[in-house]
């Protein structure tokens, strides 16, 4: 994957979403905002039908707008694609409040059960509830089932989650101050 690290948001987020015909597509709209499919495609060296396909997710997503225009020449109507900064972000606290919720509910499944496991790294760990009825045996390797401690993955999912709320309260601020 390219290396974004000075790149603007959209672009960031347009190579979170895709592969780097997204970054592409990303970058062509923001050097010519208003531009239409065939331009982008010519910016970008991209098939249109590809450009498109980028577009039209992007679009979906609530990233870009497409305005509606007529070719003065052909007749023809068309869309010119522009950037809608202000949803960026607004995308991207969206996310992060999906993932928040899903690191949760998995931080409170991980202290709420006890886990048993044979200590082979192919087979699959077992709550307390499975192991009882395999008879603390794996059914995979038929080694016996010992209780694992899950310690440290509690720990990430706990590093994790305070890294995004505290991400959450900076922007939070920043929007505040602005």
């Amino acid at each position: 994957m390219v290396k974004l690290e000075y790149e603007d948001t959209f672009v960031k987020v347009a190579g979170i979403l895709g592969d780097d015909d997204y970054i592409r597509v990303a970058r062509a709209l923001l050097n010519n905002p208003d531009a239409t499919d065939e331009e982008i495609a010519s910016a970008t060296g991209l098939k249109i039908n590809k450009v498109r396909k980028v577009l039209y997710d992007l679009f979906e997503r609530g990233l870009i707008v497409g305005i509606k225009d007529k070719d003065p020449k052909k007749g023809w109507f068309m869309y010119r694609w522009k950037i809608q900064h202000d949803q960026v972000e607004v995308f991207l606290n969206k996310q992060r409040s999906v993932i928040l919720r899903k690191l949760r509910e998995r931080l409170d499944y991980e202290r709420s059960h006890t886990f048993y496991w044979c200590g082979t790294p192919t087979c699959k760990k077992y709550i307390f509830e499975e192991a009882i009825e395999l008879f603390f045996v794996c059914p995979e390797c038929g080694n016996p089932l010992k209780e694992d401690s899950n310690k440290d993955l509690i720990a990430a999912l706990e590093w994790k989650i305070n890294q995004i709320e505290q991400e959450n309260i900076k922007n939070s601020e920043r929007k505040n101050s602005l």
